[in-house]
């Protein structure tokens, strides 16, 4: 009885002269006498008539689909038959992809898995212009009725909802499913992807003092959002904390243990923003920062997300100075994602093409012959401004060569410096160092591809044992999961949102001194590195 779908064996005695009882009574009472907590258990009204059919046609005796709602049990559906699989469908609802998994909620398999670009893009590839699209036209409006729905906000939900709709079509072929099998969603999101997923007014969200419309959502069910699943489907959307602390957050914690756990741990979730969370079940403290951009491909001319053709690897060799690389696929390099930005822009200081502050250096002021070959080579200046090239036009996808130019690497050196500083801040906060840390868990695509050796080299994360590092993939659909599956999840959810002290770096003076320490490699300090060798002579 954990999951957010239940199935129930009924057998209820047939009516008579003597028994008078109506269908749904009796179905209520067979059911009571097996449930075992004293929650409310309703019939929704548009369930009665198809519900009691069945339950008459099938002779008083089947399974019950109850729907286990935090406010109690909700009867969905009655099949004369056991249902060999009750499909939940779990989604990350993603700024700029939708990914998702279909699971067995009775035994916890996953049936199918999918992913789907987020097609709100077109109207804008970060959530404040999706914010403006939304709202700007509710402004034009000169008298807008009571109940007038914003035309941009309707527009932006129903491609997110048809773009579920698509993915879950997916999911149930390859399960081999109907559509209307799915019965329940749970969706991990970011605040604002929230409230455009439900239509809701998202005005606020970016403007001081920066108030969501809600950060608990009502329950739901798959009707109320024109969703193509099963119309009674429970719709389960994780609870936010605030504007920029969202459901995806929260499904990491729950994803990663942190929230059980005795032990300090970290967790570090890294998109359009660099988001945080440290602590353990007695406390947990939280904070992002703009460190993300540069890492998902969003700032590099060059940079592109974790893709075909993506260079997600680089390495040159010290001494010989060969570079290899290698490209998601194995298909020619189109650009460059974030694990190979970090991989590389390391490589460029261990091999000291670039100097402390992670500036392209000049071959002709180079004294070691080998270096200067290889500079001469790989480094181009136009118009005065210096670049690297990765991958030469006979190499690259139709001709065009991969560059890191020197404004990509400022963007990339303002990036990790924000990374560490966020950390930094938030640890002294609660007056611990890093090396109170049981775990660091490395969330999403960055965790999954990030070398931890080679952040530590840049000064993007902490001078610590790699052992302490952990990749834990895509936490948002993890946590999704989770809720499918146990209501003991669900319900620690709450107590989740409930125990975080959210830290605003915006107004922290602590945090922009330890920016502005971070903008070298590895830092002003490097006695906070000490694995990491020092060039600060080189010009």
């Amino acid at each position: 009885m954990k999951p957010i779908v239940c199935s129930v064996r009924v057998e209820a005695g047939p009516p008579g002269l003597h028994d008078n009882t109506a269908d749904l009574d009796r179905l209520q009472q067979a059911l009571r006498a097996i449930l075992a907590d004293d929650r409310s258990l309703a019939i929704p009204f548009e369930r009665m008539v198809p519900v009691a059919r069945v339950f008459r046609e099938s002779g008083f005796a089947g399974y019950a689909l109850l729907n286990n709602q935090d406010q109690g049990w909700v009867l969905a559906d009655f099949l004369a038959n056991r249902p060999q699989i009750i499909a939940g469908m779990a989604l990350d609802l993603g700024t700029t992809h939708l990914e998702a998994t279909l699971l067995d909620m009775e035994g916890g398999n996953i049936l199918a898995e999918g992913n789907l670009e987020n097609r709100q893009i077109s109207f804008g590839a970060d959530i404040l212009s999706r914010i403006h699209y939304a709202t700007a036209k509710r402004r034009q409006q000169k008298q807008p009725a009571p109940d007038f729905l914003d035309p941009g906000l309707h527009e932006l939900q129903q491609i997110i909802i048809s773009a579920i709709n698509e993915l879950a079509g997916q999911l149930a072929n390859k399960a081999g499913l109907k559509l209307d099998e799915i019965r329940a969603l749970s969706v991990s999101g970011n605040t604002t992807m929230s409230h455009l997923f439900l239509g809701v007014d998202p005005y606020h969200i970016c403007r001081e003092p920066y108030i969501p419309l809600f950060n608990r959502p009502p329950a739901l069910e798959a009707a109320q959002l024109g969703l193509a699943i099963h119309r009674a489907a429970p719709v389960w959307i994780m609870p936010s904390v605030g504007s920029y602390f969202g459901g995806d957050l929260v499904s990491g914690i729950l994803a990663c243990g942190m929230a059980q756990s005795d032990k300090t741990r970290m967790l570090i979730d890294v998109g359009t923003n660099a988001e945080v969370v440290l602590g353990n079940s007695e406390w947990l403290i939280a904070c992002a920062g703009a460190a993300g951009p540069a890492l998902e491909g969003g700032v590099a001319r060059m940079g592109m997300r974790a893709g075909p053709g993506a260079i997600e690897y680089v390495t040159i060799d010290p001494l010989s100075y060969k570079m290899e690389y290698r490209t998601i696929d194995g298909v020619p390099p189109r650009g460059i994602c974030g694990s190979g930005l970090i991989d590389l822009v390391a490589a460029l200081y261990l091999t000291q093409l670039i100097d402390i502050r992670g500036k392209i250096r000049d071959p002709n002021k180079e004294r070691d012959q080998a270096r200067a070959a290889f500079m001469k080579t790989h480094i181009l200046e136009r118009d005065g401004v210096r670049s690297f090239i990765v991958a030469g036009k006979k190499e690259s996808f139709q001709g065009q060569e991969v560059l890191l130019e020197q404004i990509d690497l400022d963007a990339m050196i303002r990036s990790k410096a924000a990374m560490y500083a966020v950390l930094k801040t938030l640890i002294s906060q609660v007056g611990l160092d890093f090396s109170d840390i049981e775990e660091i868990a490395v969330a999403g695509a960055f965790g999954r591809h990030i070398n931890p050796e080679r952040a530590i080299t840049l000064g993007m994360l902490p001078d610590l044992p790699l052992s302490v590092y952990r990749a834990i993939g895509n936490s948002s659909l993890r946590g999704a999961e989770k809720v499918l599956l146990d209501r003991a999840a669900r319900l620690a959810c709450e107590e989740i949102v409930s125990s975080i002290t959210y830290l605003e770096l915006n107004v922290n003076q602590e945090f922009m001194i330890r920016f502005s320490g971070s903008r070298f490699i590895p830092h002003t300090d490097s006695s906070l590195f000490p694995s990491v060798p020092s060039f600060s002579g080189i010009e």
